[in-house]
């Protein structure tokens, strides 16, 4: 089944599986797909972002459930407060989950990662379909959700362009400057391997 996402401004890709099978205007999309789903989003389509801290938001962090939120707070917790915590393969691989859900709900589809070594979290990774890629060292800045509030100039994912994997994500922003301005917090939907993987309720 065809599906084409497409932002306030008109701007759209059409989705076979995993990959985009045309990119461009909506209604030229439309008028030469007409079986095609059309999914319209607020804001602007980019491609999907790359965290360059995955290793240590995914194997160097906690994230708490919503349910440890009086106790432990919403933020990942990293050092000290990490190393305080009684953390078995169980919590590793759930704190992992959540890990890849946030950074989803932030336009996030891979992160750049030194070999993950715990067995949990590289499960828990694999399963989700975020995307991973290789780094050399270790990057300055502050590991964050938000790929822009981590103070490292921020990458994109994979062009969109027919042929391509069909990882994009939408953000409820009028252009490219505010999305820089208000950060990755504005995202509406992204999309990993042609699956809707998050949608802001």
């Amino acid at each position: 089944m065809l599906t084409i996402h497409a932002d306030s401004k008109g701007r759209a890709l059409v989705v076979k599986g995993a990959w985009v099978a045309a990119a461009g205007p909506l209604d030229e999309l439309a008028a030469t797909h007409p079986q095609a789903r059309v999914r319209r989003w607020p804001g602007i389509l980019t491609p999907g972002l790359v965290n360059i801290h995955g290793t240590e938001l995914l194997e160097e962090a906690y994230h708490p459930d919503p349910r440890e939120a009086d106790e432990l707070g919403t933020e990942p917790l990293f050092g000290d407060a990490l190393a305080a915590l009684d953390m078995d393969d169980a919590r590793w691989g759930a704190s992992a989950r959540r890990a890849v859900q946030r950074m989803l709900a932030h336009g996030t589809v891979t992160a750049a990662c030194e070999e993950l070594r715990n067995r949990a979290v590289r499960d828990a990774v694999r399963r989700s379909g975020l995307g991973t890629m290789g780094r050399l060292g270790r990057p300055d800045g502050t590991p964050s959700l938000d790929p822009y509030a981590s103070g490292w100039p921020v990458s994109f994912a994979e062009p969109r362009e027919a042929g391509s994997a069909a990882r994009f994500a939408f953000f409820d922003v009028p252009d490219e400057a505010a999305l820089a301005e208000r950060g990755a917090t504005t995202c509406v939907a992204t999309i990993v391997d042609g699956r809707l993987s998050y949608r802001r309720r």
